[in-house]
């Protein structure tokens, strides 16, 4: 390797990482120019994140060496990475929602102790926030902010502690499209003001439009080192991830929706802030269809599918095969055959600490032969999870390993395999290949079209228009909770579609 101080700000060498029964890292070689944005792909569970958390101080190599700006260091904690100007934004947020923008930023730092002047700390945020087009108010509470304004918070955190490296672990993954496209332009700011950026994403055309190189890992090994972007399609980077041919288009069998299966009836429902969310949604959805639901986040999908499963009370009409759904707890919904893929994987859809055998069998533990009221065959439940790792390809060492241990890809597996085996009649997906790589992404589409062919009624909520146009069969548009218009696949237009999604109705763009 090159140890040119004046070129490179990070220089990683032949790292490797283990954990009990895992080699995560596996001699892997890693430099970033100075000034350089510097994509980092892998499928999920490829030690992307762990080489990270190496360069950012919270784990410790078990060999190699890391050189900063062409000085040997050995982190002992993130605080001596952030010493030498490193920061990592981490795909899952680190905020207290009851404090402000400022007080998230300040808080952890050696100064100020005693006294806080709040309105001189705003100003300086505000400067720095606007030097990097990271716009957000320093005055808010957290809770009040969007994700991608929280995102922002993070990033400005890292910039305050004066990181010349920042390591963008999946920024984009939960930015809506109009945010992504904001987010990139700063990325090209930070980097014209001096920043270097390590990059890790799942979004293939993202890393084409704004990396100047890549690094790709697959199962813990180098693929490709620091290779120029120039010259490089999407299909390449695809299949240097993948180690196999991508076929990024879709087979949608074409087939005749049956009977109504879910009936939406001019509901009516809150959010958490006490806000309405959904103003008079009517829809339904057939057996052997899929109705997409297309939507900026934060237009109501979350909570339509809450009320949906019963996770959330509302007023209006719920039907599941003629079944009335509306204010009825979970267990009733489940009982009727609807499965629920939702949105937060790790929180809602999981249970983190819990082992996979847990979460396999969290809607049949009830039911013979995994158990009964008074009891659960550990045996029966740990052959089913076995089966059901194997079926859906769940990389793990053991169905004993827990769900917080497994990457969102493998997670994902985890909760559609629960969801599927239970042989839905209706299945509410939300967001379900959110944060995945190109060939976890493969997969699940796959799982759902599986399901559409064996009669199931599915409501896929997903702010990538790419996967509606290609999965679903109508596509509806919901903007500040009221349905804008239902259109078929075959025929939507990219171009109204956008325009619903901001608010436009479907007869007025006739």
């Amino acid at each position: 390797m090159n140890n040119n101080p004046e070129l490179y700000a990070v220089e990683m060498e032949n790292i490797v990482v283990r954990f009990p029964g895992v080699l995560a890292n596996d001699h892997v070689n890693l430099t970033l120019k100075k000034g350089e944005i510097h994509a980092l792909l892998g499928e999920n569970g490829a030690g992307k994140s762990t080489l990270m958390n190496t360069l950012a101080g919270l784990y410790r190599p078990t060999s190699g060496t890391i050189k900063v700006f062409g000085q040997r260091v050995d982190f002992g904690s993130p605080g001596n990475a952030i010493e030498k100007g490193i920061g990592m934004v981490h795909q899952h947020f680190m905020l207290v929602p009851t404090q402000t923008v400022t007080e998230n930023i300040l808080l952890g730092l050696k100064e100020p102790r005693f006294f806080m002047n709040l309105t001189k700390y705003d100003q300086e945020i505000l400067e720095l926030a606007e030097q990097y087009g990271l716009r957000v108010d320093p005055a808010a509470k957290i809770w009040q902010l969007s994700v991608g304004e929280q995102q922002r918070v993070e990033i400005l955190k890292t910039l305050y502690r004066g990181a010349n490296i920042l390591i963008l672990d999946e920024p984009t993954a939960v930015l809506a499209p109009q945010e992504i496209d904001e987010f990139m332009k700063n990325m090209r700011l930070m980097v014209d003001s001096g920043k270097s950026i390590i990059f890790i994403s799942h979004k293939l055309h993202e890393v084409n439009e704004v990396a100047d190189r890549v690094t790709v890992l697959r199962k813990g090994v180098v693929t490709a080192e620091g290779v120029s972007m120039e010259g490089l399609s999407k299909r390449d980077l695809a299949e240097l991830m993948v180690g196999r041919t991508v076929v990024f288009a879709v087979k949608k069998k074409p087939q005749q929706p049956g009977e109504v299966v879910l009936s939406v009836k001019d509901v009516f429902a809150e959010n958490n802030k006490g806000v309405t969310a959904l103003k008079g949604v009517s829809l339904d959805v057939r057996s052997g269809e899929i109705l997409g639901m297309a939507g900026v986040s934060g237009n109501g999908q979350s909570e339509l599918a809450e009320v949906i499963t019963g996770l959330r009370e509302c007023s209006g009409s719920i039907s599941v095969n003629g079944q009335e759904m509306a204010n009825k707890p979970p267990i009733t919904a489940i009982k009727s055959g609807v499965s629920h893929v939702p949105e937060d994987r790790t929180h809602v859809g999981s249970a983190p600490t819990m082992s996979i055998t847990e979460n396999t069998i969290m809607k049949c533990y009830r039911i013979p032969p995994v158990g009964s009221r008074l009891s659960i065959d550990f045996d029966s439940a740990e052959k089913l999870a076995i089966e059901l790792k194997d079926e859906y390809d769940i990389l793990a060492p053991s169905v004993k390993t827990e769900a917080r241990k497994l990457s969102g890809g493998n997670l994902q597996k985890v909760i559609l395999a629960r969801e599927i085996s239970s042989d839905p009649q209706l299945m509410i997906a939300v967001q379900p290949t959110r944060g995945l790589d190109v060939g976890a992404i493969e997969s699940i589409q796959s799982l759902l079209l599986e399901q559409r062919e064996q009669g199931t009624a599915i409501l896929l909520v997903s702010e990538e228009l790419e996967e509606l146009m290609a999965l679903s069969d109508r596509i509806a548009v919901i903007y500040e909770g009221e349905i804008m218009g239902i259109v078929n696949a075959d025929e939507a237009d990219v171009d109204e579609i956008g325009l619903m999604m901001t608010g436009a109705h479907a007869e007025d763009l006739v």
